[in-house]
């Protein structure tokens, strides 16, 4: 990046770059798809534990407004497994967990729609849930009961479905997952379908498009809270950028950012990628302890407005050599996201030629830090010295 005729150079920590092209770029196309979900899944902070229920889940939505996360764009509150008794009732319908949610879905789900969010709920393609409980089985899965269990849940007020993939029975991925994706809009209310595959049949091949034209596919097996794990998710994930259109994203998984097992350097550089790739940006810890640091990555609405870009496109990996990554996104209004990342554990000086990020060299920009929230002059260029695992951003736009 340049300052001036001279290199400006930067120390990041975590950092990721908005750069806006110049005005002779070509223009985007409109779209009106929905940009990426964003909100909170309880998995990642409480697992199955005792502490999963309905008061942590009211706490998480009054936490949504007090700490700004409603109007910095986060939405949904959604809960996970082990929120279902272990049967069906004698009609064969799903029943809440009577202990964990004595009020029940459909008064949790209001209580949610009173403060303005949408509610989502945990299924799974299968004959039973992910987590072996009691008698080594799940809670009850969808497979077989597809119409009854999406009426089920559409009349509870149900506005987001993550659908899994434990205990499928070896029935064809695509059969399974149309299965649900047809009942859920046969109830006649708008569900946003979230398939959670884990990558295991390739469903960027066909979880975007008709029959099951879901919203978002996890490419991967689940997140930890470790750098290893969050990196490991990034690589799989990143270079799957044609398969993501508008309205239909790549998942690379939740976000851990905040649950301790990582650095802030590595949870912005976290946060940063998940942007730069159009992923869903769903909080996985718990909101009602959260730290000050971890709120702050959360609520860095110049990055949030990355991942959100109505133009809906994953950032393109145009540099992948010797641990650094460069990504690159075009946005809507004719600007591109680019995020350089270090992979290492080492420090590096990194220089990106305006053109690797199809700017015009010698042309003059404006160059905004999205961390720093300052903004210098430059040719379009980058020079940047990155701490080890940091990711770096700015926004340029012609002068």
């Amino acid at each position: 990046m340049m300052a001036s005729p001279a290199s400006l150079r930067r120390t990041a920590a975590s950092l990721a770059f908005v750069i806006t092209v110049a005005a002779s770029a070509a223009p985007a196309p409109d779209t009106q798809a929905q940009p990426p979900q964003m909100g909170f899944n309880n998995w990642n902070s409480t697992h199955c534990r005792d502490e999963f229920n309905e008061k942590m889940i009211r706490g998480i939505a009054d936490k949504f407004i007090s700490l700004g996360l409603r109007d910095a764009g986060y939405r949904y509150v959604n809960i996970d497994d082990c929120w279902a008794n272990w049967q069906r009732d004698k009609n064969g319908n799903l029943e809440p967990n009577p202990k964990r949610f004595p009020s029940g879905i459909k008064a949790l789900a209001e209580y949610i729609h009173q403060h303005g969010l949408k509610f989502g709920l945990y299924s799974s393609a299968g004959t039973s849930t992910c987590e072996p409980l009691q008698e080594n089985r799940g809670f009850p899965g969808g497979l077989g009961h597809e119409k009854q269990d999406a009426a089920t849940i559409a009349s509870w007020g149900v506005d987001y479905l993550k659908y899994d993939n434990c205990n499928n029975q070896k029935v064809d991925a695509l059969k399974r997952y149309t299965a649900m994706a047809e009942a859920l809009r046969a109830t006649g209310r708008p569900i946003f379908f979230s398939v959670c595959e884990w990558g295991e049949n390739k469903p960027w091949l066909w979880a975007g498009k008709p029959p099951v034209d879901a919203g978002s596919w996890r490419t991967t097996g689940d997140i930890s809270d470790s750098y290893a794990s969050m990196l490991k998710n990034f690589k799989q994930n990143v270079v799957l950028d044609g398969y993501a259109t508008p309205g239909h994203y790549n998942d690379p998984d939740m976000l851990e950012v905040g649950n301790g097992g990582m650095t802030d350097v590595e949870y912005q550089s976290h946060f940063s990628l998940w942007s730069i790739m159009a992923a869903p940006l769903l909080i996985g810890t718990d909101l009602r302890t959260i730290k000050p640091d971890a709120l702050k990555i959360l609520l860095n609405k110049e990055v949030i407005a990355v991942d959100q870009d109505p133009l809906g496109i994953q950032g393109k990996q145009v540099r992948d050599a010797d641990g650094i990554h460069v990504i690159v996104k075009p946005l809507k209004d004719g600007s591109r996201a680019v995020a350089v990342f270090n992979e290492t554990d080492t420090p590096h000086d990194v220089t990106v030629p305006a053109t690797e990020i199809g700017l015009n060299s010698g042309a003059s920009y404006n160059v905004r830090d999205l961390w720093a929230h300052s903004q210098v002059k430059g040719d379009g260029s980058l020079k940047v010295s990155l701490q080890p695992h940091a990711t770096a951003i700015y926004r340029i736009s012609s002068l």
